[in-house]
Order: structure tokens, then C-alpha cells, then sequence
């Protein structure tokens, strides 16, 4: 048994399935890919925020070769942070953002990056927060102008509170030092992965990941969706029993394995018995950030030209907004494009419950304010409410991620996997390596048991 069918669960799956083992796959939403789902309106195709696939995996490159059903693309990358009506680029090239927020902020950042290496050189201090790490690796004024606006809309936290876990993970191997360098003396070295300027990309959406293996598992497996995991029994340190309700029926699974990618406290507390108040109370630290997309539709070829585009402004609603069809012209028709806008939020605050009016309407607005579009031109739209999109590494979150995990790994058959089912920052290759890594564990471990029993049938150890 599978929980979740985003791309670790479906990863997870499909190499079972190609194996041999027999595979049922459970998902609460109606359709697979979890985050990387590729929806339509109106003839125009979008992400739910876009997602780039970059990897240097070879067993996540053979996957998507293998089961993806329509041509992949090398999009080349270009993102821009809009600051104060100008484009800089993103990740940040030194020349660029000379030109972008003029010679005299850039000297202050660089000032301000000076003092920092010196600082750290003199009394040396590991980073906590993301506060801690961006001004030991960018300075003060670039943390105050773009990190931290931008940080703050993305977690709802100040950036005293977000471990520096994530920015380490985030953009690993950055730093504006790294950046200057490679700007004056072009060095030859392999650019950090972050900083890749292509990406491979299915030609009608990301969303041909999740399809494609869905196809192939199916050809073989079962995949149940709004089918809803309830309880999870377990006894003698196994799971024994997946409770399911499938609208207004209920089924029961006793599954050899148990693949887990349900998010990680929702697991604990459909748990039975129920896990040790520790536990429980580590499982209600952790939280996550839930999305809120509006795709404006648009009489009108482009509107830009970017992959994406970052507004850390306070006064803009979202956060950042892509056009699909600059990452393939098959993600649209003639004549017309989408505009997507990511809000970030909580499903407890006002801008998860506005009506959908609502949200088109601020959506309109902020993009006529940033001169994206003009209200003409705009035809309609669509909302999408995603929940639990991105774990939030809120400082003291790996402390309750360990005491999670030690209890959760008296389980011999159960494994958990992914981005929201393992509360970490993955991007789609580590998700789908996640679930690949889990199904060979799985199959070592049957392989093992195979070898254990021929051998006592052989020696007759077993009578």
C-alpha cells in the first residue's frame, strides 16, 4: 500500500510495480501529482506554481525518460526579482543589479557584505536562523531589500523564527561573494545546481510526470483517488490494517508494506494506538504553508518573458507570479495567455476564505499596479486552493522531526517518503529518488527474505 500519489508516492509505486509486487495506491484528491499537477481553463494549461525538473540523478532521469508520454523540453531559465519597478536578476548577478538598483545601493551591499566577512572572521557564529545565515553570506542591506520582505510573505514568519535548514538547502552553494567571482573572473568550475540557466520540462505540463506513471502503474497496480486514509493500525511493531473511506463507503487494507507520503503529523494522529504524548506533541510543532494560486487569463499573446517573476513587495498580494507558456507554447492557445499568481498563506487566514471574485479582483489589481497586464486584456480566471504545499522549517523543527522518527522507526514495514511525508525541502528529483529509495528497501529486504527461506528449505532449519 502507497499513501499519497504526488510524484514520491508514484515513484515509490511504479518501481514496485516494474518489480513484480502488486501495488494499490491510495490518494485523497481526486486527481494524481500532488503539487506537480498540471490543470486547464479554458484551453490554457498551468502548474500549480510551476516546477522545473533539473536533476543529476541517472535513476530519476531514466524514470522520467521511461514513463513520460509527450516531448521534454530545455527551457532556458530566466527569473527576475521586480524591486521597486525595476528587474534584477534571480539568483542575483552583480553587474545586473548595479544596473537594476543603481550604484548607490549596490555599493551599500557591498559595504554591507564586507563587514559581515569580517565580522564572521572575527568572532565565527553558526547560523540558526535564515536571518543569521543571509547576512553572513549576502550582508545586511541585500537581507533588508530583498531576502527578508520576501521570506516573510513566503513563510508568514518573521526570519528570526525559519532555521537557517532551509536557505542552506534552498540555495546551496550562493553566497554574493560566489556571486562576484563568477561575474569578473568567469570561472570554469560547474555552476551550483540553483544556478542552472536550462530545465527539462514536459511539453504539456509537469503534470506528464504523475500521468505517465500512473499509466504504467495501472498496467498492473491500482491507484484508488478520493479515497481518504483514516486509520492506521499497527501491532508487534508492524502496520497491520489501512482504514480507507472512499466517500460514504470504507474498506479495509492489510498491506505487506506500508509506503507513507501523508504529511507527517496528519500520519501520527491517524495512528492506532495512538503514539506517546511526546510524540504527538512533536507532531503538533510542525505546520505548513498552504497555497492559493489565481491564474488570470488574458486576451493577449504574452505578457512577459520570464519563467518567473519574485515580489517581495509587502503591498503586492502574491509572491510570485509565472506564464506558462513561456516554459512551453503547447501550455496555451493562440492569441491568449495566463498569468499564475502564488499567494502564500494559512488556510486559517482571511485570504484562504475570500471568495474567488475576490481574489481575481486583488489579482487584477496588484498585476495592473506592477504594469504585467491591463485590465482589458483580462478575459477571466480560476482559483486553486492547495493545502500543506510546503513544510515550514520553523526553528526547533528538526528537534520534533526526531523524536518523530525514532518512534516511527520501530515500524519494520513501514517507510516514509517525500517532500510533505518526510517534512523536508525536496524538489521534485529528491521527492521521486525518495520513493524510488523506498521501494529498494523494500525490495532488498524481500529479496533477503526469499534468500532466507530457500536456504532453510534447503537445510530443512525450518522443521
Amino acid at each position: 500500500i502507497v499513501g499519497g500519489a504526488g510524484l514520491a508516492g508514484l515513484a515509490a509505486a511504479y518501481a514496485l510495480a516494474s518489480a513484480g509486487h502488486r501495488v494499490r495506491v491510495l490518494e485523497r484528491a481526486p486527481t494524481v501529482g500532488g503539487l506537480a499537477r498540471t490543470l486547464e481553463h479554458r484551453g490554457q494549461r498551468f502548474d500549480l506554481g510551476g516546477h522545473r525538473l533539473l536533476t543529476d540523478s541517472e535513476p530519476v532521469q531514466q524514470l522520467v525518460r521511461d514513463v513520460v508520454r509527450e516531448p521534454l523540453l530545455c527551457v532556458p531559465r530566466s527569473s527576475k526579482i521586480l524591486l521597486g519597478g525595476r528587474y534584477v536578476d534571480y539568483p542575483l548577478q552583480p553587474f545586473n543589479a548595479i544596473a537594476g538598483m543603481g550604484l548607490g545601493t549596490t555599493l551599500r551591499i557591498l559595504r554591507a557584505y564586507a563587514a559581515a566577512q569580517l565580522a564572521h572572521r572575527l568572532t565565527p557564529r553558526t547560523a540558526v536562523s535564515l536571518e543569521d545565515w543571509v547576512v553572513r553570506h549576502y550582508g545586511q542591506v541585500l537581507f533588508e531589500i530583498f531576502f527578508k520582505p520576501y521570506s516573510e510573505k513566503v513563510w508568514g514568519l518573521d526570519c528570526a523564527r525559519i532555521s537557517a535548514d532551509w536557505v542552506e538547502q534552498r540555495i546551496q552553494g550562493l553566497s554574493l561573494g560566489a556571486a562576484i567571482q563568477r561575474a569578473l573572473f568567469r570561472l570554469t568550475r560547474p555552476a551550483p545546481r540553483t544556478l542552472t540557466s536550462e530545465f527539462l520540462y514536459p511539453a504539456y505540463g509537469i503534470g506528464g510526470i504523475a500521468t505517465g506513471l500512473q499509466a504504467a502503474i495501472e498496467t498492473t497496480g491500482q491507484i484508488h483517488t478520493t479515497s481518504n486514509i483514516i486509520r492506521v493500525v499497527h501491532r508487534a511493531s508492524r502496520i497491520k490494517t489501512v482504514a480507507v473511506r472512499h466517500g460514504e463507503a470504507m474498506s479495509l487494507y492489510h498491506p505487506e508494506t506500508f509506503i507513507s507520503s501523508l504529511p507527517l503529523p496528519v500520519l501520527v494522529n491517524r495512528m492506532y494506538p495512538l503514539p506517546p504524548r511526546v510524540v504527538l506533541e512533536a507532531a503538533s510543532r510542525l505546520r505548513y504553508r498552504d497555497l492559493l494560486l489565481v491564474a488570470v487569463r488574458l486576451d493577449r499573446e504574452r505578457a512577459t518573458d520570464q519563467t518567473w517573476i519574485y515580489t517581495p513587495d509587502q503591498r503586492i498580494s502574491f509572491g510570485r507570479v509565472h506564464e506558462p507558456k513561456n516554459w512551453s507554447q503547447q501550455m496555451g492557445v493562440a492569441g491568449q495567455t495566463l498569468l499564475v499568481t502564488e499567494h502564500f498563506c494559512f488556510h486559517t487566514d482571511p485570504v484562504w476564505r475570500a471568495s474567488d471574485d475576490a481574489l481575481m479582483e486583488r489579482s487584477v489589481v496588484d498585476l495592473t499596479t506592477l504594469g504585467l497586464v491591463q485590465r482589458h486584456e483580462v478575459v477571466d480566471g480560476v482559483v486553486v486552493r492547495v493545502p500543506c504545499a510546503y513544510p515550514m522549517f520553523e526553528i526547533g523543527y528538526a528537534e520534533a522531526c526526531a523524536v518523530i522518527s525514532d518512534y516511527l522507526a520501530q515500524f519494520t514495514n513501514l517507510h516514509v517518503i517525500g517532500r510533505t511525508g518526510g517534512f523536508r525541502y525536496y524538489n521534485m528529483d529528491h521527492a521521486i529518488e525518495s520513493g524510488i529509495d523506498a521501494a529498494q528497501a523494500v525490495l532488498a529486504r524481500t529479496v533477503s527474505s526469499n534468500a532466507m527461506v530457500h536456504h532453510e528449505l534447503a537445510t530443512g532449519t525450518n522443521s
